[in-house]
């Protein structure tokens, strides 16, 4: 077993890591992609140093909007989990030592559907806003960010439903998602906030 996880680690090392250099737009040292991950023009997809694309996830970077310069960026140290699946149209930026739990879907576009003489999967992808998601920042399973950012150091809670901006140091829970708690600087603590983001 050890023989062949050796073997296994120096073909990576020999074959993968050079074959992504060249692949993607750009890809860090030590990360890794794991077996089964599908990856839509990876040329438009910039991948930092030790980030982790777990089994079965699925990362896109394609201008179906029109925005030739789409893009997806993942920062160094960042770790997405498994069956998530991340979609840029325009541009989606992931910041660095963000920890993504499994099946988390982000995207900052989506398929059309007010015309009602059309089949939804026939109506063009519409853009929505770019997605920025903070430094340091937990998405937490099933999570769905559509159009909106996250701030750094953030927790978004498990199911939650973003659609709107979260700012830095908050938590935020619910379908659509909404800050509950948010770092107070003064007393050096997380404390709970009202419907106007405001400590109670």
């Amino acid at each position: 077993m050890n023989l062949y996880k050796k073997v296994g680690g120096l073909l990576y090392k020999l074959i993968y890591v050079p074959m992504n250099k060249v692949r993607f737009a750009q890809f860090g040292s030590s990360s890794i992609i794991e077996k089964h991950a599908k990856i839509d023009s990876p040329k438009r997809i910039y991948i930092g140093d030790k980030v982790l694309i777990a089994s079965n996830a699925w990362l896109a970077a394609q201008p179906l909007t029109g925005n030739d310069n789409c893009k997806l960026i993942i920062g160094d140290g960042t770790a997405i989990g498994r069956f998530s699946h991340i979609y840029s149209t325009s541009l989606i930026s992931i910041g660095q030592k963000v920890l993504m739990a499994e099946k988390v879907y982000i995207s900052d576009n989506l398929h059309g559907y007010k015309n009602i003489s059309l089949p939804i999967m026939d109506q063009l992808i519409e853009q929505q806003n770019e997605v920025f998601i903070g430094d340091e920042s937990w998405i937490g399973e099933n999570v769905c960010i559509v159009g909106a950012s996250i701030g750094k150091h953030c927790v978004i809670g498990s199911n939650a439903v973003v659609t709107k901006n979260v700012p830095d140091y908050c938590v935020a829970v619910g379908i659509p998602a909404k800050v509950i708690k948010r770092y107070n600087f003064e007393q050096q603590k997380w404390q709970s906030v009202n419907a106007l983001n405001e400590f109670i």
